[in-house]
């Protein structure tokens, strides 16, 4: 029985669509302060369109005392000075938009920065008309000693509260103390949000990323966390802050108030859920809320419960179980997929998913891109993924991590081994092997555009430093290599816009045992397409019988220059080798005839 030739839910553009994430810090620096900007962003514009990208999306670029890189936000209206200036923005998204491209801003509203103006009069005094604009709090007093309002503890370590000594309070921060979360249940701040969506859109922007959307109604009474490390005072409370109580009536608002009146594109970041029910309840298209959500559970699969900086072992097992899981998932209903395996707060996929050795590196970020243009949901890639960038190497030093996350953590532990063993000079080797694997500083390098100093992302000295292969990696030599990581991902791309059932098509797992590959079909009307992949450098013998007919089948990608292969029955895959298979299925009348 043929499948059907429609998805359970229309098809859409911005379900087709190509998302390519842009870090505007490390992209590229058009005048030579060391960062990255606007007008560095719109010179690459006919690189990005020639890859295939249909909407960039850009990381915070708005004012910002950048003490979260940007995530911290001063002024909502206006480009901070780094970036460029509200006209550099005009010009880009200009262009943009004679390229046929769209443009996607990054929205993050569950808190400002302590710079905010808003922020500033809240702080001002306890009768100041934007007081509850935040989330204040007294202190309590246990044994005589102050102590914040509950033991909640910030993502990036340490207390969620801190104290104001001119209004005697604790205002509360889930992130770092320069980022004062907003009271989302005053109506006063959510129309304020609304008015700062209204004015990027009527600018011209074509969507938003929603950082952090998920966390923006806290528990009524912020109670304490329960005690799970029993060495802290502070506790992991996303349980009081995650998928809170009033966050669908809000963003249903948020929908009813501004979303609904444009064709837009909207995607949630949800963290702190692995709730697949959950997460739907976001994405489902009679709720009337987002077009979709990022999930974390395959960037999550590597990571302990206590920390995404340090490594875990994963198995294709478990990386095989949790696509499965989220391609099918409610798929009737409507439900619709982020595609992703690389963002600004993960690490370079090629050294976690693929080998980024010099033999395998490239063929191995190939099939990669294989997995990534081979499932259903809208297909987001990460500035460098498409040249198969990789990790920085051991040999860096903590000083050459910037991130937040990375120093707090580091400065958490070294403190704790220099308490329990009495001395200053303790042993960090191993949280460095941890980080050179999982830092979310691997995806912030700049980008390596040339062999050039610094890979030619800036003529000055660039804010962080650029990873060492550049001379021999980097988007030039790629350009000119037909068989490149580039080269193929620009193929790939025009591959999956050439197959609806790619975008849209049915989802079954072959071979769900299998210790080394990962294989699938992918259905949709009288289409079949049939993807193999072999996540392990050994050869890997695949069962024809257990794939059923790839007679009439075409080769449409493969990351190896090879035929067929085929012999007794089998099908041989070299180490890391992917290919897709697509066919035309007959009716069964049309084969009888």
């Amino acid at each position: 029985m043929l499948a059907h030739p429609d998805p359970p839910s229309p098809r859409a553009w911005w379900k087709s669509a190509v998302i390519y994430q842009i870090y505007p810090t490390s992209f590229f620096d058009s005048n030579g302060d060391g960062i990255g900007d606007l007008n560095g962003i719109r010179t690459k514009l006919d690189y990005l369109k020639d890859l295939g990208a249909d909407v960039l999306w850009l990381s915070p670029i708005y004012r910002s005392p950048l003490a979260d890189m940007g995530y911290d936000i001063s002024d909502y209206r206006d480009i901070d000075p780094r970036y460029g200036t509200l006209e550099d923005w005009d010009n880009l998204l200009r262009a943009v938009h004679q390229r046929g491209m769209k443009l996607m801003m990054d929205l993050v509203a569950n808190h400002t920065s302590d710079e905010h103006e808003w922020f500033l009069q809240s702080k001002s005094g306890k009768d100041n008309p934007k007081r509850d604009w935040y989330i204040w709090r007294p202190g309590k007093q246990v044994d005589g000693q102050r102590l914040p309002p509950n033991n909640w503890k910030s993502v990036f370590q340490g207390s969620a509260w801190d104290y104001d000594e001119s209004t005697k309070e604790y205002y509360l921060h889930l992130y770092v103390s320069k980022q004062p979360d907003l009271n989302w249940d005053n109506p006063d701040v959510r129309d304020a949000i609304w008015d700062v969506m209204r004015f990027w859109i009527k600018r011209g922007c074509d969507g938003f990323r929603m950082d952090v959307i998920n966390i923006i109604s806290k528990t009524e009474g912020l109670p304490d966390a329960p005690v799970v490390d029993g060495s802290q005072y502070y506790q992991p409370a996303s349980m009081h802050f995650a998928n809170g109580p009033r966050v669908h009536e809000y963003i249903k608002q948020m929908h009813a108030e501004v979303l609904s009146k444009y064709d837009l594109i909207t995607v949630g970041e949800t963290p702190f859920t692995h709730d697949a029910t959950q997460l739907a309840a976001y994405v489902l298209p009679q709720n009337k809320e987002l077009n979709m959500v990022f999930n974390f559970d395959l960037m999550d699969l590597d990571s302990p419960d206590y920390s995404p900086l340090v490594r875990k072992a994963w198995t294709l097992a478990d990386f095989r179980d949790v696509i499965r899981r989220w391609q099918q998932f409610k798929r009737d209903e409507g439900f619709w997929n982020t595609v992703f395996i690389e963002n600004h707060d993960h690490a370079r996929s090629v050294s976690r998913f693929g080998n980024d050795s010099e033999r395998w590196r490239a063929i191995s970020a190939k099939m990669l891109c294989i997995l990534e243009v081979t499932l259903t949901g809208t297909l987001y890639i990460y500035q460098g993924q498409e040249l198969g960038l990789r990790n920085f190497p051991r040999s860096w030093g903590i000083e050459e991590y910037k991130d937040v996350a990375t120093q707090n953590y580091y400065n958490l532990i070294k403190v704790q081994r220099q308490n329990a063993e009495g001395k200053e000079d303790v042993d960090m080797s191993d949280l460095l092997d941890h980080f050179q694997q999982k830092a979310r500083d691997h995806a912030r390098t700049p980008m390596q555009w040339n062999s050039s100093p610094n890979g030619g992302f800036t003529t000055g000295e660039p804010w962080m430093r650029v990873n060492d292969d550049y001379s021999n990696w980097n988007a030039a030599e790629q350009l000119r290599d037909p068989d490149s990581v580039y080269m193929f991902w620009k193929h790939a791309i025009k591959v999956r816009k050439q197959h609806d059932v790619l975008v849209y098509g049915n989802f079954e797992v072959k071979f769900p045992e299998h210790q080394q590959v990962f294989a699938y079909t992918r259905t949709l009307g009288d289409s079949e397409a049939t993807v193999l992949m072999n996540f392990s450098v050994d050869e890997a013998q695949v069962d024809l019988i257990g794939l059923g007919d790839l007679e009439g089948s075409r080769l449409i990608l493969a990351n190896y220059e090879a035929g067929r292969a085929d012999g007794g029955g089998s099908l041989t895959l070299k180490g890391y080798e992917g290919r897709v298979y697509m066919k035309q299925v007959l009716p069964p009348d049309h084969i009888q005839n």
